[in-house]
Order: structure tokens, then sequence, then C-alpha cells
């Protein structure tokens, strides 16, 4: 098979996911040439997220164009103490969106083409040449060709970041999750959150109904000297019963990965080099959430990309900078998770008041904390 003669662009993308989309797609809406680089041939196979998504990213980006059939709407939150006493949540108007995440990831990509991006399937990004004085950008990138900006949304080990020099993500949350194709639980509508030190050392377990069954996980804070992986059977056993979720039935698909869960890294962006997304850390320390954050970061370097070049505008480097949520909030919350974790306070408070005020913030807090 020939090669494919290098081209030149204003940005190449190392990562198809939801920041890599959001930069691709923003940068495409203003007409410049895009390239997406993403390692796996089909962008809807070996997945690292749950792919929840709150209400105001369903609302307020381009995630409002998801097909309905990708989507189901949960309104309540239902947290389990570790003797299993439960809080239910609910704040009017808020909702998640659990989805197909297999197929949502398949549609970005088609979204992606639609909108001119070049996207470059079963293509892994290995090297990046940098070339200052070049004329036709700053770098280049072996096969592919030349771009003014490369931005790296290519995940928490990312090697745009090793490649460039940029901050690495150093802290994370280890995560396991089943899904059980066709199922339903007994209370679908709620999003069922299970704090346990034992068995969720720094995190949580989790049970929610997506379109297309079950989704069952598990996660601890990720430590070099904690061996093993979180113990999923052991909560499933606690919980599937309770659930709806037959000890019998095997899972029809196992995710598992890092999570990032310690805030933005430093530097995240110079020299034409950008990290967004898990490569950049933005993700909650506390919930672990991060497709809202990263579609908002992304989407702000895409447009200031475009608008550096077409009008002059501020470093897209500066705007990537500011644009990182700090989580500074969330920060000390994460500390206190790692540190001060125990069972019986949450046993004990489950029901009161302070306890339901500070589980309606972590879940449904409007605004991202800086």
């Amino acid at each position: 098979m020939a090669a494919v003669p290098e081209r030149d662009y204003d940005l190449i993308i190392v990562g198809a996911s939801f920041a890599g989309a959001a930069c691709a797609i923003a940068a495409a809406q203003y007409g410049l040439r895009v390239c997406v680089l993403e390692r796996k041939r089909d962008p809807g196979l070996k997945l690292h997220t749950t792919g929840i998504i709150v209400k105001e990213a369903a609302e307020r980006t381009w995630l409002n164009r998801v097909p309905a059939e990708l989507v189901r709407k949960v309104e309540r939150v239902r947290l389990y103490a570790p003797s299993l006493r439960d809080l239910a949540l609910q704040v009017p108007d808020y909702y998640f969106l659990t989805t197909d995440t297999p197929n949502l990831m398949r549609w970005l990509a088609r979204e992606m083409l639609d909108q001119g991006v070049d996207l470059r399937l079963a293509h892994s990004f290995t090297e990046a040449d940098r070339a200052p004085h070049h004329s036709r950008g700053a770098w280049r990138v072996p096969e592919i060709g030349r771009a003014h900006w490369l931005i790296g949304a290519d995940g928490a080990k990312s090697r745009v970041a090793q490649r460039t020099g940029l901050g690495a993500v150093r802290d994370f949350l280890y995560g396991v999750e089943y899904e059980f194709a066709g199922l339903e639980l007994r209370e679908p509508d709620a999003l069922h959150c299970f704090i346990s030190k034992s068995l969720a050392p720094g995190y949580i377990g989790w049970a929610t109904q997506s379109p297309c069954g079950v989704q069952f996980g598990l996660a601890f804070r990720h430590r070099p000297a904690r061996t093993g992986v979180p113990d999923i059977d052991a909560l499933r056993r606690a919980v599937g019963g309770r659930l709806g979720i037959p000890d019998t039935l095997a899972p029809s698909a196992t995710r598992a990965g890092l999570i990032p869960c310690g805030g933005p890294v430093a530097p995240l962006a110079r020299n034409g080099a950008i990290l967004t997304g898990d490569a950049a850390g933005i993700v909650s320390p506390v919930t672990a959430g991060g497709i809202h954050s990263a579609w908002q970061h992304g989407w702000a370097i895409g447009a200031a990309i475009a608008r550096h070049l077409r009008d002059g505008g501020p470093s897209p480097e500066t705007v990537a900078e500011r644009a990182a949520p700090r989580y500074r909030i969330k920060r000390a919350l994460r500390w206190a998770f790692d540190h001060c974790q125990m069972d019986w306070p949450i046993d004990l408070l489950l029901s009161t008041a302070p306890m339901r005020w500070a589980a309606e913030q972590v879940y449904f807090g409007a605004r991202p904390q800086r």
C-alpha cells in the first residue's frame, strides 16, 4: 500500500474521545484544517468511561445533538452507607444522561467527519518533532504532517505529554465496570452509589441503568503500594440482590482503567503543545466526572486556536491554562477522602441535614469547583 503523503494542518489532535472531539469540532466550525489521530480502529471499543453526561453538558454543548436512542434520563441518586442504609437525593429539574457509550463514541466520530475533520482511525501517535522555524508549522508528526499546534487528548498516560515535556498525571483512581446487556435494575431511574472503605477506599461503587442494560462498577484510590484490583465481585455479592442483578448472570462486557483524580497537570501547555481531558487531569477529584469539563476545555482550545490564527486573539496556550478548572474545593475533599475516610461517620450521619446538603453539592452542584 502506498504511503499517504504528509499534509499541512492547523492542529493535530491525538485522541478522539470527548475532549479531542470537542476541540476538533470547535476548530472545524471556524474552517480550520484539523486532523485527529485515534489508535483504535473502532472508537467504541475498549472504553474506560461510564459515559454519564450531566445536565449542563446535555443542554449547553454539542452533546445536545446526541440521538435520543443513545441516552436515558436518570433524575435521582440513591446513596448507600456502608451498612446499606440509603438516602434518596433529587434536585428539581436536574438529571443525568446515561448513555450507550460505545455507540455514542461512534456518533462523535461521525460528527467530526461531517464537520470536515480528517479522522485517522487505527493510527497510534508515537513521535512528534519540534520545527519552530519551519514555515508550515511548529510540530511534525511522522507520516501525518505538520501543524501549528499539537493537542494531547490521549488519556491519563498521555504519550503527547511524554513527548513534549508537558505535565504528567500522577494521582489516579482505578476502576472496574461490568455491563449487563438487556438487564433492568429494580429501581432503574436512580444512580446508585455505594460508600465502603473496605471495598472502595477513596472512592465508591455504582450501578445505573443505561439505554442498553446495566452498568455496575467499583473504583478505589490507586496507590503503588496497593496491589490487586477493586473487588467488584464482593460488591456484587453484597448489593446485587437488592439491585436486581442475578448472581448467576455473567457480564456482557468489562471495562477497567485509571482515572485522574489530582486536578490539572502543570505545565498544561507550552510551545504549541496543549493537553486536554484526562491527559490534562481535567476530571473531578471527588466524583471522577470529566465529560462536561473535558468538553468545555477542549472546545475552548479549538476556538482559541481559530481566533488566534484568524484575528490575532490570545495565545491558545494561555487560554488553555486559564480555562482549566482548578477544583480547589474538590481537591480539598479528595485529600480528606484519602486521609480521613471512615465508615462509621457515614452510617451515623447519613440521614442528617448536613449529609444531605453535602451529597447534593457533590452530585448536583451547578458550577464546577475552581
